[in-house]
C-alpha cells in the first residue's frame, strides 16, 4: 500500500485540491446575496439642474386642464390643529421625510388630508415621487378623519396604537 502511495503521490494531492475546491464551491461561493431592487427612479435621484430645465413643462397646465376646472379641495369639520399644523406622523405610512415633503406641498392638518377626493389624492400622489401610491395603499383620508375628529379609541381600534 505504501508503495502505492509513493508511486502516485501527485495523484492524491491533485485530488485533495479538487475536493477543497469543490467543497469551497459548495459551502461559501455559492452562497452570495443577491440583492434585486424594485425602486422608481426619481426626477430628483438625477440633480437639480434637469428639473429646473423642465420646470417650464411642469407648471405649464395639461391639454385637458383647460376644459376642465379642478376644484379646490374641501377641508373636513373639526379644527385640533394648532397654528403650525398637526403632528402628520401620528397617519400610519406617514415618517418624517414624507411629513417634510406634505408641508412643503402645503399640506398641514388632518382636515385636509380628510377632506380630500379621487382628484385630489391624484393631484397630490403624482407629487410624492417613490412614495406615489402611499395615500390609497395606506386610506390617509379616513385616518386623518379619526384624528381630526379626536377620535384615538377609533382610531386605535381600526388602524392600530397611535
Amino acid at each position: 500500500m505504501m508503495e502505492l502511495v509513493a508511486a502516485n503521490w501527485w495523484l492524491f494531492v491533485i485530488a485533495l485540491i479538487i475536493g477543497i475546491a469543490v467543497a469551497w464551491w459548495i459551502f461559501v461561493a455559492n452562497r452570495k446575496t443577491r440583492v434585486v431592487t424594485t425602486r422608481r427612479p426619481d426626477v430628483l435621484d438625477e440633480g437639480a439642474a434637469p428639473a429646473q430645465r423642465n420646470q417650464a413643462l411642469i407648471d405649464a397646465p395639461a391639454a385637458n386642464a383647460a376644459a376642465k376646472a379642478e376644484p379646490a379641495p374641501t377641508p373636513a369639520p373639526a379644527a385640533t390643529a394648532s397654528a403650525a399644523g398637526d403632528d402628520l406622523k401620528r397617519i400610519k405610512g406617514v415618517g418624517p421625510k414624507l411629513e417634510k415633503l406634505l408641508h412643503s406641498l402645503g399640506v398641514t392638518t388632518y382636515a385636509e388630508i380628510a377632506g380630500w377626493n379621487d382628484a385630489d389624492i391624484d393631484r397630490i400622489d403624482a407629487q410624492l415621487g417613490t412614495f406615489a401610491g402611499r395615500i390609497r395603499r395606506d386610506n390617509w383620508p379616513e385616518q386623518a378623519k379619526l384624528l381630526a375628529a379626536g377620535d384615538d379609541g377609533g382610531f386605535k381600534a381600526k388602524f392600530g396604537a397611535v
